[in-house]
């Protein structure tokens, strides 16, 4: 009978282990929403950073080249 009684009983220590992994697995969604946010930002930073120098690629190529001016033979 005394065999029997961790089955019916549960010891401390397998709530402790219950506790631990579900604070982990908390611990790790948070990080891993933390990691797409971050991933996000830089995305959109990388898109509007682009974005800004394509338009200065355009205006610069609109402008006199003085540079070709000099180089000129």
């Amino acid at each position: 009978m005394s065999k029997d009684l961790p089955y019916i009983i549960p010891s401390p220590q397998a709530e402790v282990q219950e506790v631990f992994a579900a604070a982990q697995v908390t611990r790790e969604f948070y990080d891993e929403i933390g990691l797409r946010s971050e991933n996000k930002r830089y995305c959109i930073w990388y898109r509007d950073t682009s974005a800004r120098h394509n338009q200065e690629l355009e205006k610069m190529r609109g402008e006199f080249n003085l540079f070709a001016w000099f180089r000129r033979r």
